[in-house]
């Protein structure tokens, strides 16, 4: 109750209390004796003189109406002198801030040759140098994302990403069907989806993937994900992004906000099963479904001891004339 006041105040409007003693200042002739004022005006007596709506006359001992209009008058050109202050230093803002910007420009680079890829070693460099692109990303985000995704990654991706789009940018993204059985990817992604994003699921092998604007993309240059490589040819970028494009195309809507992860997870537990009585082998099964290995045997150690088998042929072999397969 108190806030509006103040900003009534801050408006060159008294409050509720202000009004009802000016008028009853000009309803005694627009002027009052400081010894009428009782306690419980002071509050709106200080407003109104602060406001300079009345003024003290100590010679007097009263105080004194003042026109509303000159007060009008002087509050708004004081808000805009205010007004053009602040756009003035607006203005002045990029010129001020020039030497970070050059010295933040300074930093080691690497090669700006667009025909030539360049390479970056180390998770955190990688990482660094993404941040650094993403930032500066003004139209469009694509990523490619098979595997499962850690929560610590998750973290860092929400607040790089919440921004992007909240600043306007487009962001779409793939992920393979393992994502659906990790609550802190599933909650990501309904958030980034209500703020405009795009994510779907491709329920097939791909590779990791990323593509600022168009204009630079960034791929895996070691099996482990060490080194990466960040690419800027405009005809390999063009390449890259009607991959992305093909793929985007085959991939599935999820309605991310209405996940049940139970029923997800027994969903892929039972995919597992599928290709195993296909005849894959554990790593197979995999690379396939874009998981690691530990969570394959932990699904094939379920079905092991849901089917009573000993080996994962003698899984395959039932699960093959399973009617739950």
């Amino acid at each position: 109750m108190a806030a509006e006041p103040m900003a009534d105040r801050g408006a060159g409007l008294p409050d509720e209390a202000g009004r009802e003693l000016y008028l009853a200042v000009l309803a005694q002739g627009g002027r009052i004796p400081l010894s009428a004022v009782g306690p419980a005006d002071h509050e709106a007596v200080d407003q109104l003189v602060a406001l300079g709506l009345l003024i003290p006359n100590l010679i007097d001992g009263a105080y004194v109406a003042v026109s509303p209009r000159a007060v009008g008058e002087r509050i708004g050109s004081e808000m805009r002198s205010a007004a053009a202050d602040l756009l003035s230093r607006a203005e002045r803002l990029p010129t001020a801030l020039d030497p970070l910007t050059r010295a933040y420009e300074a930093l080691p680079r690497h090669s700006d040759d667009p025909q030539r890829a360049t390479y970056v070693d180390g998770r955190d460099r990688i990482r660094h140098r993404i941040a650094e692109l993403v930032s500066e990303c003004k139209q469009e985000l694509l990523t490619a994302q098979p595997g499962p995704r850690q929560p610590a990654t998750i973290t860092l991706a929400r607040f790089q990403d919440l921004a992007l789009v909240q600043r306007g940018a487009r962001m779409r993204t793939l992920y393979q069907p393992s994502v659906l059985g990790e609550p802190w990817t599933i909650g990501y992604a309904a958030e980034l989806t209500g703020e405009g994003a795009g994510l779907r699921i491709l329920d097939e092998s791909f590779e990791r993937m990323l593509i600022i604007d168009r204009s630079v993309a960034v791929v895996p240059a070691a099996d482990d994900y060490s080194r990466a490589a960040f690419i800027s040819d405009p005809a390999a970028v063009a390449f890259l992004v009607k991959i992305f494009e093909r793929d985007w195309a085959r991939a599935d809507v999820v309605q991310w906000a209405e996940v049940d992860v139970p029923g997800v997870s027994a969903s892929v537990g039972n995919r597992v099963g599928r290709l195993l009585a296909q005849g894959l082998t554990q790593r197979a099964v995999a690379t396939r479904l874009g998981l690691s290995e530990r969570t394959v045997a932990a699904h094939i150690s379920r079905l092991r001891d849901r089917y009573g088998a000993r080996t994962l042929f003698q899984l395959g072999w039932l699960m093959r004339g399973s009617r739950h397969d």
